[in-house]
């Protein structure tokens, strides 16, 4: 259950647009975004207490916070990104920077710092990205090493650097992850110790409205208290143990940028005359550019808020579920982006539109928190492993899950779902016995088919339920016209592209593999997709009419 009520939740996601109508108009964003400055006024006004207070939400109670958790996080992460993902993203480092502190750190250690934040507003930073040690943090250079007094340790001395640090040359307190003797462990260091120094502000194609920076170690001296968890070699396990957690928000933030480019190109295309009729009543235009990408969006938000539920019972796990969610809402947000501008054509490239801003910053969502193609790769991990200890039976069971979601729903499109999952089950014992999965760009492209049938399928489950989720602007008709579609494509897609990555390793028989993948059944399900989105394409016309 989430310790913010629904009353509240939907007060501070009022409170977030009333802001940003009121004091962040376009103007204030173009003209920072011109001059790559970071508002850090503006950021630090939305911490107070009696005016956003946003920076509260991850704070425990007990410590001065509203003790939000991830399905009250995720939703205002959603909300900031509409508003500027450069902003958001100043805001997700506070969170990003105190999750080292939730995970590991002492009781102690939690009541001073988290006091400290709540009450002092502070700005954090995460920094743990290095320049030979991104994504891999077994690569980590820089180091922290004893500092002896009296035959006792009292305090580290760290050395190195850290770079594309969000908030990096702006907070007040930094968590840092270094090498000890004991091994890799984070430490909690302020702005202003002695050694320790920021360089200047990235000037970065996207998200300029936050502060991006690298950090410079010169024998930067930390107490020992500082030492989260007071134990050594704890730091990659607290990294590791969130990244279902954070990955989650970045999902958010695709899927917050992503409306936001859409919307302003169907408000375009409701107003847009061409050829007798407003550009929306063109179905070439809605099909291409528009109707799909809000299918995706209504998928997503199904699979973020079902994992978000997970991550509410246990803060900890569901990394494949944090990767799949980051892989495909921050696919769909960036190529929604896209297609605004090509919705808006010559219009869609001036700055004179948030369009194209919009895709500047919407592109970092597919690299930070771990580029896509890591995300691919542990999405396949994940699910390979699951493959195996269940000897194949995996995905079977998920597709029994959808028929007797078909049996109970009729309408959702689960039963093409469910060909597509046996087919996926096949795919990849057909990679098991033909050691296909010694070819990397096949493991990226299974990760990509695994989570656009996992999205699906939790779409297809929550609907199933009689359920709408929270934040969704549409009725249970249209719900599940766009669940039918997005179930059938990713049926098609998993059984044919399945098909051609085995096929295109050199393995395998044409003929067998379409049958064992019941290729034409899940083709013959592919009627009325076009009925259905042309139904979706409506609504989106009377929903943003309004």
């Amino acid at each position: 259950m989430s310790k913010i009520d629904l009353v509240t939740r939907e007060l501070m996601l009022d409170s977030i647009k009333h802001y940003a109508k009121t004091k962040i108009p376009f103007d204030f964003i173009r003209d920072h975004d011109a001059k790559n400055l970071f508002p850090a006024e503006l950021v630090r006004d939305m911490y107070k207490h009696d005016v956003l207070g946003v920076n509260l939400l991850l704070i425990p109670e007990e410590y001065g916070g509203l003790g939000g958790n991830t399905t009250d996080i995720y939703r205002i992460c959603e909300a900031l990104a509409r508003v500027d993902l450069g902003i958001a993203t100043s805001i997700f480092a506070t969170f990003l920077g105190s999750d080292p502190l939730a995970v590991g750190g002492t009781p102690e250690q939690k009541k001073h710092w988290f006091t400290r934040m709540a009450k002092e507003n502070m700005l954090v930073a995460y920094g743990a990205t290095e320049a030979d040690a991104g994504s891999d943090l077994v690569s980590l250079r820089t180091r922290a090493e004893h500092v002896v007094e009296n035959g006792k340790i009292t305090g580290y001395k760290i050395t190195g650097s850290k770079m594309w640090i969000s908030n990096g040359g702006a907070a007040d307190l930094y968590t840092v992850l270094a090498v000890a003797p004991g091994g890799p462990s984070w430490f909690l260091m302020e702005k202003g110790a002695p050694g320790f120094t920021q360089d200047h502000h990235e000037d970065k194609h996207g998200i300029r409205l936050s502060n991006t920076a690298g950090l410079s170690f010169d024998e930067a001296y930390v107490p020992a208290a500082n030492l989260i968890g007071g134990v050594e070699g704890q730091g990659l396990l607290q990294a590791q143990a969130v990244f279902g957690y954070t990955r989650l928000m970045v999902a958010a933030f695709g899927l917050g940028a992503g409306e936001e480019a859409i919307e302003t190109a169907i408000d375009y295309a409701n107003h847009r005359v061409q050829a007798g009729g407003p550009l929306s009543e063109k179905q070439g235009y809605m099909h291409k550019l528009i109707t799909p990408h809000y299918v995706k969006f209504e998928a997503a938000r199904a699979f973020l808020d079902e994992t978000a539920k997970k991550l509410d019972v246990n803060n900890h796990g569901q990394a494949t579920e944090g990767s799949i969610a980051k892989y495909y809402a921050t696919e769909a947000g960036n190529k929604a982006a896209e297609d605004a501008i090509q919705a808006l054509g010559g219009f869609g490239y001036t700055k004179e539109f948030p369009v194209e801003k919009i895709k500047r910053d919407v592109k970092i969502t597919c690299i930070y928190e771990g580029t896509n193609e890591i995300m691919e790769m542990t999405i396949y991990r994940g699910r390979w492993q699951e493959h195996l200890k269940t000897r194949g039976e995996y995905y079977k069971t998920i597709a029994a899950e959808m028929e007797a979601a078909h049996a109970k729903t009729p309408d959702l499109g689960a039963d093409a779902l469910a060909l597509g999952l046996r087919a996926l089950a096949h795919i990849l014992e057909e990679c098991r016995l033909q050691r296909l999965t010694r070819h990397q760009y096949l493991t990226f492209k299974l990760g990509e088919l695994i989570a656009n049938a996992e999205v699906a399928a939790a779409f297809c489950r929550i609907l199933a339920q009689g359920k709408i989720v929270e934040g969704s602007k549409f009725d249970m008709d249209t719900l599940k016209a766009m669940c039918r579609t997005a179930a059938k494509e990713a049926a098609f897609d998993t059984a044919a592209r399945g098909a051609k990555l085995v096929l295109g390793a050199g393995a395998g028989d044409a003929t067998q593999l379409a049958a064992a993948t019941n290729i034409v059944a899940i083709e013959a399900k592919m009627t009325g997709l076009t009925e259905d989105m042309d139904k979706i394409s409506a609504k989106l016309r009377e929903i943003f009419r309004k």
